[in-house]
């Protein structure tokens, strides 16, 4: 499933497996490449219940055997 990295901020996730027993997360922060303010590289995600951060790369989020849009 293709991501619009436009509209990655504030984006609401679930985690189709659970991490450390949470699995309802928001997009708190797009990294961009220094040399192309375009060109998203990572995404800080925040859990809901905890406030835990975790990076990864934006392109992870569109793995549907990981990640799904929106809270499920």
């Amino acid at each position: 499933m293709p991501v619009n990295h436009k509209k990655l901020q504030g984006s609401k996730w679930t985690a189709v497996t659970p991490r450390e027993r949470e699995k309802h997360f928001l997009v708190v922060k797009v990294e961009y490449d220094a040399d192309d303010a375009q060109k998203p590289l990572r995404v800080t995600l925040e859990a809901v219940l905890s406030r835990r951060h975790f990076t990864l790369p934006w392109r992870e989020l569109g793995d549907t055997d990981e990640w799904q849009p929106g809270w499920l």
